[in-house]
């Protein structure tokens, strides 16, 4: 995990640190809307969309259209999921209940 080692350092633990005193939404939208160009937000937000239907069971197919992400991410975070960290499956079981994922539609 070279990657992870990278990530670790002084001025990300000080970003993560900030990120982890936010305590209302409205907090996280003005300490991010500072941060991220509304491009990156839109990107972070297409990918944990992406990584729930993923793990809701959708296909690529149906995530492109319901997203508008491209495969290639998709496989990305697919990778992530299977071989990662668990840093999405995480995300998503603690954050199931505000933010549900309806099932995806049946193929046929």
């Amino acid at each position: 995990m070279p990657e992870q080692k990278k990530l670790k350092n002084p001025t990300t633990e000080a970003l993560f640190h900030a990120i982890l005193k936010l305590e209302t939404m409205e907090d996280c939208y003005v300490f991010f809307e500072d941060l991220c160009t509304m491009k990156e937000l839109g990107d972070m937000a297409q990918r944990l969309e992406a990584a729930k239907m993923l793990l809701k069971g959708y296909t690529y197919d149906q995530i492109v259209k319901k997203v508008e992400i491209s495969t290639a991410t998709i496989s990305r975070i697919n990778r992530c999921i299977q071989y990662g960290t668990g840093g999405y499956k995480m995300a998503m079981e603690r954050t199931a209940e505000e933010c549900p994922v309806e099932d995806p539609p049946q193929r046929g």
